[in-house]
């Protein structure tokens, strides 16, 4: 079972989470062959930290939770909240996969929350270029709860553009980029 995952920072935690750096990367080094994706979020000025997504593939919700609470900035308090959603993986691959590669152009988390009717569960196409994509579901994966999207664009509309904004209650744009040692 796949699930996305987005540790939220709470503010003024930079320096705990900066201590925090090499555990952080320790406990994410034991779960290498279960991540789908990773790396930080930042605030639109593209250099505050405001947080860490990480989208997984555990065996099930327990894993999920186990992994995304037993995190070592999670239980030093440096997040203010972490969002946990069952996901599905549309494109089938890891961001280690992208073509796009590791560097170059723009990157961002779009994160649409909504309920009702689900919306945009086919990838999109145009000039964002999907890394991760796919719905967020409810614990037991019946329930569309929104989209969750890492993406390469030329600019935040354009990664914007990914969902229907009509269809969410909210849409959420950070930048964001590859993580981890690889």
């Amino acid at each position: 079972m796949e699930f996305f995952c987005h540790h939220r920072d709470r503010p003024g935690s930079m320096p705990l989470r900066e201590e925090l750096t090499q555990a952080h990367w320790s406990y994410m080094d034991g779960y290498e062959r279960e991540l789908i994706a990773r790396g930080p979020t930042f605030a639109d000025d593209g250099e505050t930290l405001t947080g860490s997504v990480h989208i997984v593939d555990l065996p099930d919700a327990a894993a999920a939770r186990a992994f995304a609470f037993d995190e070592p900035s999670y239980q030093a308090g440096a997040y203010r909240d972490v969002l946990l959603r069952r996901w599905r993986n549309t494109l089938g691959r890891t961001m280690w996969e992208f073509p796009g590669g590791r560097t170059g152009g723009h990157r961002y988390l779009v994160l649409g929350l909504g309920a009702g009717r689900p919306a945009d569960l086919d990838v999109p196409s145009g000039p964002a270029e999907p890394i991760a994509y796919g719905p967020l579901l409810s614990d037991d994966g019946t329930a569309w709860l929104g989209t969750a999207a890492l993406v390469r664009a030329p600019d935040r509309d354009t990664a914007r553009a990914v969902l229907t904004s009509a269809r969410y209650a909210v849409v959420e744009v950070h930048d964001w980029e590859f993580g981890g040692r690889r």
